[in-house]
């Protein structure tokens, strides 16, 4: 799905934090605020309008 290559380069646009897959939910989380990235048609989405802020 993300190439492993590129996840390494991926950082948080909010936090700088760095970031993991979760795969069984199609997103990027962070690992610094929590914020998760959709991944749509294999592209992940890594804009802080898009993503969706981690539950309380």
């Amino acid at each position: 799905m993300i190439d492993k290559e590129l996840l390494d380069i991926l950082a948080c646009p909010a936090c700088k934090s760095e970031v993991t897959l979760d795969e069984a939910d199609q997103r990027i989380v962070c690992s610094g605020c929590g914020r998760r990235y959709p991944i749509r048609d294999g592209i992940p989405v890594m804009l802080i309008d898009e993503a969706e802020m981690p539950e309380a």
